[in-house]
C-alpha cells in the first residue's frame, strides 16, 4: 500500500448518472482512512456513441462497460463502476467484481407527459385491481393506443403482453434526455429504471411504479458494481468495504439465472432476487417480442446457495418453453 500513487482512479461513463454513481463510491472511499484521494476518469463507450441504433441490432455485448474494463485491464484506471445491470456475467480474465453496493429500488417507474392523464383510461392487466401506494398517479391513467418510449426489449415485450394496445417506440440516450423528449411531446410516457431517477433527485417525475406481478425488472436492476483488477490486492481491500452482502447475494441469484439463460442484457429476460427472513426468493421471466408468450417462475432457497439457486430457475424455465422463445428471438434478430 506504501507503493501505491496519490491518486485511486476510477473508471466511468460520461452520463450525468454514470458520475453520479462514481462519485457515490468516491465518496465512500474517501472515508476510510488511508485510501488515496478518488479522481473519476470519463470513459465513453461503444453504448454512449451510437445513439441512432437500438442496441438489439447492435452486434457485439458489453456495449456500456467494455471499455471501461479494458482502460481497468490495461492500468489507465485502478476501479471501474458500472450499472451492475450492463456488466455481462461473464467477467474478463483478470477482472473481479470488488464489491456490488447496497441496491436502490429495483422497479421500473413509468413517467407520463402531462398531456397523457386523462380520466377513464386503463393501464392495467385485465383482471387486476393493482396499483402502487406510492405513486402520484395511478397507473390505470394512460389512454389507450398512447405511445410509449424505451430502449429495452424486456419492457417492450412486457408492455407487450400487459398492454397489447399501447403503441411502443425506440428511446435511447441518458435519464435527462429521456425526460426531455418526453416533455417535448415524443412520447406519451416512458419506462425507465426508477433507481436512476431517484438517484438523479428527479423523483417527482415518475407517474406510477411497475408492479412486480407483471413486471420483473433487469437483472441486477438498481446496483452498483465496483470492478478491479484480480490480482491488487490494496484495492481489493479498500472496495471490500463498500460490499452489501444482501444486495451480493440476490445480485448473484440474478445474474446466475441470465447467465444461464444466455439471455444477454439486450434480451426479454426479467428477474428478482429477494431476502425474506432466513431465505432468498428469485423469480425469472422470458417473454416473446410480441408478449403473447410468456414462461416464468420462482423458487426459494438459502441465500449461500444464491448460484444454484438461479441456475436451478433458468433450468427450469428454459425446459418449459423459455429455451424455444429465446432462440425465436436470436433467429430473428441475428446472432450477436
Amino acid at each position: 500500500m506504501s507503493n501505491f500513487p496519490d491518486r485511486i482512479r476510477i473508471g466511468t461513463r460520461e452520463s450525468v448518472l454514470a458520475q453520479w454513481q462514481a462519485e457515490h463510491v468516491a465518496a465512500a472511499l474517501r472515508a476510510i482512512p488511508g485510501v488515496p484521494d478518488p479522481e473519476l476518469v470519463l470513459i465513453k463507450t461503444e453504448g454512449d456513441r451510437i445513439q441512432d441504433v437500438p442496441l438489439s441490432k447492435v452486434q457485439g455485448k458489453a456495449f456500456f462497460t467494455k471499455e471501461i474494463e479494458e482502460a481497468l485491464l490495461r492500468g489507465q484506471v485502478d476501479v471501474a463502476v458500472h450499472s451492475l445491470k450492463d456488466l455481462a456475467t461473464e467477467i474478463p480474465a483478470g477482472l473481479t467484481l470488488g464489491a456490488v453496493m447496497e441496491r436502490e429500488d429495483p422497479r421500473d417507474a413509468l413517467l407520463f407527459s402531462p398531456s397523457s392523464l386523462t380520466d377513464g383510461s386503463s393501464l392495467s392487466p385485465a383482471g387486476s385491481s393493482h396499483s402502487p401506494a406510492d405513486s402520484s398517479h395511478a397507473p390505470d391513467d394512460l389512454p389507450s393506443g398512447a405511445r410509449v418510449g424505451t430502449s429495452s426489449l424486456r419492457r417492450r415485450a412486457l408492455l407487450a403482453r400487459w398492454r397489447p394496445d399501447l403503441e411502443l417506440a425506440e428511446l435511447r440516450g441518458n435519464v435527462p434526455t429521456r425526460i426531455r423528449k418526453l416533455d417535448d411531446g415524443e412520447y406519451d410516457a416512458i419506462v425507465v429504471a426508477a433507481a436512476g431517477v431517484k438517484r438523479l433527485g428527479l423523483s417527482h417525475r415518475i407517474s406510477a411504479y411497475l408492479p412486480f406481478d407483471f413486471f420483473l425488472p433487469a437483472v441486477s436492476q438498481g446496483a452498483i458494481g465496483v470492478q478491479i483488477r484480480a490480482d491488487d490486492a490494496d484495492v481489493a481491500g479498500w472496495i471490500g468495504s463498500l460490499e452489501h452482502p444482501g444486495t451480493r447475494a440476490v445480485t448473484t441469484a440474478e445474474r446466475a439465472f441470465l447467465r444461464t439463460m444466455e439471455g444477454g442484457c439486450q434480451l426479454p429476460v426479467g428477474a428478482l432476487g429477494e431476502l425474506e427472513g432466513n431465505g432468498l426468493r428469485l423469480r425469472g421471466v422470458v417473454c416473446s417480442l410480441d408478449g403473447s408468450r410468456v414462461v416464468e417462475g420462482e423458487i426459494s432457497g438459502e441465500p449461500g446457495k444464491a448460484e444454484e439457486l438461479g441456475v436451478a430457475l433458468a433450468e427450469d424455465l428454459l425446459g418449459k418453453g423459455g429455451g424455444e422463445i429465446l432462440d425465436e428471438i436470436r433467429s430473428r434478430l441475428g446472432e450477436r
